[in-house]
């Protein structure tokens, strides 16, 4: 059985815009907050639950084109699985599992 991948820290950088992972596997990762955002991985932002699947997660954050600069004013840990920003143009839908997070790593090399 595989471990299960989760964070052993997380930083919210407002200065420099990025959020930062620390996982148990020992993989850092930053993660822009403009390219997370346009990553969002809720049902209005994916345009529907028809696109719901692993196979529309992005294959690289950083290929997305922001619409804007982003900034989450708040953080807050779902259950011991996940993480749900509030953005500064007011979504808060996206809840953004450690699964998910693990496997958009913008430095993570398949």
């Amino acid at each position: 059985m595989q471990a299960k991948i989760i964070p052993t820290g997380i930083t919210l950088n407002k200065t420099e815009h990025f959020l930062q992972i620390t996982w148990n596997d020992g993989r850092v990762c930053q993660y822009p907050l403009s390219h997370l955002r346009e990553a969002c991985p809720c049902v209005e932002c994916r345009g529907g639950h028809g696109f719901m699947g692993r196979e529309y997660d992005p294959d690289d954050i950083l290929k997305l084109v922001p619409k804007r600069s982003y900034q989450i004013t708040d953080l807050q840990l779902v259950g011991n699985y996940a993480i749900q920003p509030l953005w500064d143009d007011g979504h808060s839908t996206g809840i953004y599992s450690w699964e998910y997070l693990s496997r958009i790593c913008p430095d993570h090399r398949k």
